[in-house]
Formats: structure tokens, sequence, C-alpha cells
């Protein structure tokens, strides 16, 4: 299967190590003085390492891979201690990852007797309790936290009565947005209402939000400005067969190079296993709705 994976450059990799402890699934090892990706069945693609290497040898690639496995690699994990195991818990919870968050629990809880720890510990970490002090790693080196997956509730659910009428909450629910950056396994995909969005039409409709996003999962992108568009066409293959998507709405532009973003949609349906509903809204640049149809 076609997913995103760790990738070396081994000339930039000095064998330092950092990235190793960083990776909490264990796919990682410093083998002949150089990182090296020991198991594409444990890396889950989130890019966890990529911000503590130092030398910016690790990036995320989309490549053909073995599709990543929770829980082998929580069985396999047990046997480097509790604070790994904390520790890559805490990163599922952070990064959103509930669906890869169950199958872990599902399995410590089916494997309780044996855990070198309790799973009242587990309970304590997930609802609220703090990472074994050991186990925290301090960031070191470069790297973009801002496009490291996570899931949060929109905005317009914390509302106060008072704020009930107001059109400025966010709906957003998830991050990142960018197509490019986007990761199709990402657990909260799976089953959503998807919304593509051309880059320009949040700004051109006011209340972008409220009409069109709220409810739905986010992915941007200009088929006109930007690169390696081939690439989006994948994803949305991966984001139909593997996340299972339940609708694809797209909002574009009138202007004729948008209609470039609906194209690849819809050749990735052609393409895809399943087959999903797809409904097509144009607006214009004073953000007036032109067309609404399913296509």
């Amino acid at each position: 299967m076609i997913r995103e994976i760790v990738k070396i450059d081994e000339e930039l990799c000095n064998g330092c190590g950092i990235c190793v402890p960083n990776c909490h699934e264990g796919a990682l090892q410093i083998i002949d003085g150089k990182a090296r990706l020991v198991s594409e069945l444990m890396c889950d693609g989130l890019g966890a390492c990529i911000g503590h290497c130092p030398e910016g040898a690790i990036t995320i690639e989309e490549r053909e891979a073995d599709a990543y496995n929770e829980t082998a690699v929580i069985a396999q994990m047990i046997k480097s201690g509790k604070n790994t195991v904390f520790a890559h818990l805490k990163h599922l919870k952070d990064h959103g990852e509930t669906e890869y968050l169950r199958e872990a629990t599902t399995w410590l809880r089916a494997n309780r007797e044996s855990l070198p720890f309790s799973i009242a510990e587990v309970h304590e970490l997930l609802n609220g309790g703090s990472q074994p002090a050991s186990s925290r790693v301090v960031s070191q080196g470069a790297g973009c936290p801002g496009s490291a997956p996570k899931a949060f509730a929109a905005a317009g659910g914390f509302r106060i009565a008072a704020e009930a009428s107001a059109t400025n909450q966010s709906e957003l629910t998830q991050w990142p947005v960018q197509l490019h950056l986007i990761n199709p396994a990402a657990s909260y995909f799976q089953g959503a209402d998807l919304l593509v969005g051309a880059d320009c039409a949040a700004f051109a409709h006011g209340d972008f939000h409220k009409t069109f996003l709220k409810g739905k999962k986010l992915v941007i992108a200009c088929p006109k400005l930007d690169h390696s568009t081939e690439t989006y066409i994948q994803k949305f293959i991966r984001l139909i067969d593997e996340a299972k998507v339940n609708t694809i709405t797209v909002v574009m532009m009138e202007v004729p190079c948008c209609g470039g973003l609906i194209q690849m949609v819809q050749y990735a349906v052609k393409s895809a296993f399943r087959n999903v509903p797809v409904k097509a809204i144009i607006i214009s640049s004073r953000g007036e709705v032109l067309s609404d149809e399913w296509v």
C-alpha cells in the first residue's frame, strides 16, 4: 500500500541516536553508525522523530510500504518497559490517533496479567495523569511541529449561551489541513465527511466555517499553484479506500483553474475501490454560492 513513512538521508545522518528514543514505536535503530528504519510495520508516519534530529536528516515521504499495525507495535513495545509504552500512548493521545489508541488499550486490557504495570496507571495517564518523568524528552533540533496531526473540539462547541448566535466561531476539528501535509491514516478521517476547500474559498465566503465546514474534516489545496498534485490524487484514493470517508464536498471558486480540484477528486473516485458521493459547490469572488450539486 502507498502511505507516509519515515525517510532517512544517510548523507546528513551522523548517527547521534537522538531520534531512536523519540521513535516510541521502535521503528528506528542505529546500525553501522547511521539511523535505520528497521520496521515499516512499526512506523506510523506521524514523524515524532523529525523534531529531534539535529541534522535535519529525517523527513516523511509517501511510498509503497507495509501497513502500520498498532497491535503488533504495542505487543513488541512491552519488552522496552513502562516508560516507553506510556510515551507511545501519550504520543497517540496528543496526535488525536483515537483508533490506534483504542487498539493499544484493548490489547493492554486483554494482556493485563503479564504487564509490568497496572491498567489503572494507563487509565490515569490517558485521563489527565502525567507521563513518567524519566520518559519525558526535551525537543532537540529542527522540525515542523505545525505539521503534527492533532484532533480537537470545534471552538463552537464551547460557546456560552450568550454567544450562541455568533458567526465567528471556528468549526475546525483537526490539524494540519494542507493536502500535502495531511496523513490519510490519521484516525480522525475514519468515516468522516470530507470537505475539500480551494485555498481562496474561505477568504471569499464570509461564513465558510458555519456554512461548509461544520461537521466535516478539512483539506485545502490550490490546483494551479501547488506542485506534485499527483500526490493529491493518491491521498484522495487513500481517504476513500482506507479511511472510508463518507462523503466528499468540494468548495471551489468560479475561476477556471479551480476546476482542477473537482477533477482530481473525481479521478480519485474512479480509481478507488470504493465509491463515495461527491458534491461540488462553486462560489464567486464576492462570496455568492453560484451552484451546489452532487456530481
